[in-house]
């Protein structure tokens, strides 16, 4: 499946909704290729960040100029990054987007660099990527603290992640939409309108990127609309942050930089997102100085950093269980959203449905904290989730019925990645062999 996904230098997250490189699918297809194919990891994450900006920035979409414009929306020349882009330092000879994704980028780095470390130090993988993940920590850092209190800011709802949240709605709410006839929307070609987002979503969505692309992507004049310090980015960012120390000690380089710089984002994401009524850390609309009391799995994802307070992490593992996230008693997965909420829908994209990278996110922050049962019982559910579902884009969280699209990379990237890790299952290994015989093969190179 990632074999029939990789297109010559990269994988796309899928043929047909998705046929361009994705930021943040890189980073976890590259943590599933390490286990079989280190060098075409190694390549995966290398020409993304080919793509970097002068400014430090990764985009969340590399375009494959033989891909036509209408394959996908929004298309290279609805961005025009190699012009609009060009004061924030857009490269020359390829077209991206000019927002971002959730930085995973350092651990996969890390990870792909363990799975194989005489081809990396051969090739010199972590002395190249590590100056760029570097330029990308400080854009996130410098750029986008909007609010001043040492947090990054996403000015769009699709630089989560976590595109289509209900978490979006309070503050898109002060966006007026494009109308529906300013775009055509190519994704509904390939996938059920009621897996997607709404019009209404999508007129806010452009005008949000319109304003950015006019503005010549510029952080400083661009006067955002939209400001929010989400609580899954920022965990990443500190966890980049101790991946870097990791790659900085393996360079022979002083690491206490991003160990200090670890901590410090640990500490003011508790301090600033942590809500003690909710046990869950809240997204921070940076333009209304208000928290946005709407609960997602993003409010789950510091579970994955070291150094949380222990009080912090009881109660998050009390919210993953409990009725707005049911995990190990109602929910095979942990839906992106509140179980309870107004807004909650199993079918519709980040309104509800499981993820299959959000929860080997959840599964290795349960892990780290001790929650082993918990962790295990999520790991096989995910494992058998992503073979019943023809490793779909993701899936309705009670019953795991598949939405979205189907052979979609990053879920078999984890699921490659969680299968290494996991110990033979008594009695033979027949599930195992079931899945490598669809996820493994390798061509030569």
């Amino acid at each position: 499946m990632l074999t029939g996904n990789w297109v010559g230098a990269s994988t796309v997250p899928s043929r047909s909704l998705y046929p361009h490189q994705w930021s943040w699918d890189s980073a976890f297809i590259a943590i599933g290729l390490r286990h079989l194919w280190p060098l075409r990891a190694q390549r995966e994450l290398e020409t993304l960040l080919d793509a970097q900006w002068d400014d430090g920035r990764v985009p969340h979409i590399v375009f494959n100029p033989s891909v036509p414009l209408t394959a996908y929306f929004p298309s290279p020349d609805f961005w025009r990054s190699s012009t609009a882009g060009g004061a924030a330092g857009a490269p020359r000879e390829v077209e991206t987007s000019g927002l971002v994704q959730p930085p995973v980028h350092a651990l996969a780095a890390w990870l792909t660099h363990r799975a194989d470390p005489a081809t990396s130090a051969r090739r010199g993988f972590l002395r190249r990527v590590y100056p760029r993940l570097v330029a990308w920590q400080r854009y996130l850092t410098g750029a986008r603290d909007l609010g001043g209190q040492g947090l990054a800011s996403i000015v769009h709802p699709w630089e989560s992640g976590m595109d289509n949240s209900p978490c979006w709605d309070p503050p898109l709410e002060r966006i007026e939409p494009v109308g529906s006839e300013a775009f055509r929307r190519a994704d509904l070609d390939h996938s059920a309108a009621a897996d997607r987002p709404t019009d209404l979503d999508y007129g806010r969505y452009v005008r949000l990127a319109e304003n950015y692309r006019d503005h010549g992507y510029h952080d400083g004049s661009c006067g955002h609309p939209f400001a929010v310090e989400d609580p899954g980015v920022n965990a990443l960012l500190a966890m980049s942050e101790h991946a870097l120390a990791a790659i900085a000690g393996a360079l022979g380089r002083d690491p206490s930089d991003h160990l200090v710089r670890a901590e410090e984002l640990t500490t003011t994401l508790v301090k600033r997102l942590w809500d003690d009524e909710a046990g869950l850390f809240l997204s921070q609309d940076v333009i209304a100085g208000e928290a946005i009391h709407e609960y997602s799995a993003a409010g789950l994802l510091p579970l994955i950093l070291p150094g949380l307070p222990e009080e912090t992490v009881r109660a998050l593992v009390a919210t993953a269980r409990g009725p707005r996230f049911g995990l190990g008693r109602t929910t095979r997965m942990v839906p992106s959203y509140d179980l309870t909420g107004a807004s909650f829908d199993p079918a519709r994209y980040w309104r509800g449905p499981a993820w299959f990278n959000v929860n080997w996110l959840i599964e290795r922050g349960l892990r780290r904290h001790g929650e082993l049962l918990l962790a295990n019982a999520l790991r096989a559910n995910l494992v058998s989730a992503a073979a019943s579902s023809r490793y779909a884009e993701y899936v309705d969280p009670v019953s795991g019925e598949a939405r979205g699209t189907r052979d979609f990379s990053w879920t078999a990237a984890v699921t490659i990645d969680l299968l290494a890790d996991a110990p033979a299952p008594p009695g033979g290994s027949r599930t195992a062999r079931r899945h490598r015989e669809r996820l493994v093969p390798v061509p030569s190179d």
